[in-house]
């Protein structure tokens, strides 16, 4: 029977509550409403004895780990274990199993020496778990108070979460900072004030941001918390492949920096663009020049103006149309007007509903009228079976 750092068993200190019994908080592991969770999409697969003995623990928010199950447990996604840590133990779940895990290590590009893996100790004990909890209700109060203390020790940095081990003996201090920041008077102090292992994780922005979470300006939850793993640098120059207002405001996210969502649609603005006329050169005209002021790109329209430092009574030209005048300005002529025709280009192009003629209930049981569909049909079902055991 293990012992803990007191001298107590696992039993002694269960009951040592005033012989009330203990009751274990209500979790649930709901998969896919979890930070950056993955789809097991080689769930079917069989086990091969031997080679899917690594498995892959979720700790607080965006923080995984991989580990070895040596002692050869059952163990499905949301279980809580005891796994190894430096010092004593941790606590986390179980967030996923099978052959997934080989290809997670490929993903993620982690192939360390199966000497080097630590291990997964065995199931969470219910006292594993109570302290579990007990450890998770002192991470906010611990964060408020480092915060003060490092502004009484001046120290340009922030602390942006503080994540306890799930034995509490020991405690990690997230925190960004511009800077090179010397906190070694930080973590005597701290482990003076805790009685933990100190250990201090400095992270950028965009992880900060992961890590507390948040809606977004579209109304969705932050895609750093969800589904970005490896963070891409954004520049300006994205927002202007896709013709986006410069403004600081609307192109930062909740971490001040550039959304990541500007590279997800870069790829196919650039590719929409190889084939468009350049937009620098002006177009030439019989009675005036032309000049460049905006596009948009998936619609195919360039549009122009006369004067090249106001923005008003703006034309709009098809890349057909700028294409033709450009190549004649080559050869040396101007052309007469800079539409082909005298009408406008049609600006509200209506878009092609796919679903126009088609009603919402068309994937409808058409065998039964709305409403009357399975009706008692449970009721019939259980008559039948009790008809034909009585018989």
């Amino acid at each position: 029977m293990q012992q803990n750092d007191s001298g107590m068993t696992e039993n002694e200190e269960l009951q040592d509550q005033t012989g009330e019994e203990i009751r274990l908080p209500d979790i649930t592991y709901k998969p896919g409403y979890n930070k950056l969770d993955s789809y097991n999409w080689l769930n079917e697969l069989s086990d091969i004895p031997g080679e899917n003995d690594i498995v892959e623990i979720r700790f607080k928010n965006t923080r995984k780990g991989f580990y070895r199950n040596v002692n050869g447990l059952r163990l499905e996604i949301g279980d809580i274990v005891a796994v190894e840590a430096f010092p004593g133990h941790d606590i986390g779940r179980v967030s996923m199993v099978g052959p997934l895990i080989r290809e997670q290590l490929k993903k993620l590009k982690v192939q360390p020496p199966p000497d080097d893996i630590k291990k997964v100790y065995r199931k969470a004990k219910p006292v594993d778990i109570q302290k579990w909890e007990e450890a998770k209700k002192l991470e906010t109060p611990t964060m408020l108070r480092s915060r003060k203390i490092s502004e009484e020790l001046k120290l340009d940095m922030k602390i942006g979460d503080v994540e306890y081990q799930g034995d509490k003996t020991k405690a990690i201090f997230y925190y960004i900072a511009d800077e090179r920041v010397d906190f070694r008077q930080l973590i005597k102090v701290l482990a003076e004030e805790f009685r933990v292992r100190i250990e201090m994780r400095q992270i950028g922005a965009r992880q900060e941001a992961g890590r507390i979470g948040g809606i977004g300006s579209c109304g969705r939850e932050l895609c750093c918390s969800t589904h970005i793993t490896n963070f891409i640098s954004v520049t300006t120059t994205h927002a202007k492949y896709q013709e986006l207002s410069l403004n600081p405001q609307k192109l930062a996210g909740q971490c001040g920096k550039l959304k990541c969502c500007l590279n997800f649609e870069l790829d196919c603005y650039v590719e929409a663009q190889k084939a468009f006329p350049p937009k620098e050169v002006p177009l030439e005209l019989a009675e005036s020049t032309a000049y460049f002021q905006k596009m948009e790109v998936h619609k195919g329209i360039y549009w122009y103006t006369t004067d090249p430092h106001l923005t008003t009574n703006l034309i709009a030209v098809p890349i057909e149309r700028v294409r033709e005048i450009q190549a004649m300005n080559k050869k040396g002529i101007k052309a007469d007007r800079l539409l082909a025709s005298d009408k406008s280009w049609d600006l509200n192009q209506a878009s092609q509903d796919l679903l126009k003629n088609n009603s919402l209930t068309r994937f409808d049981s058409q065998a039964s009228p709305p409403g009357k569909h399975h009706k008692n049909s449970y009721k019939r079902k259980k008559r039948r079976f009790n008809d034909k055991r009585n018989k």
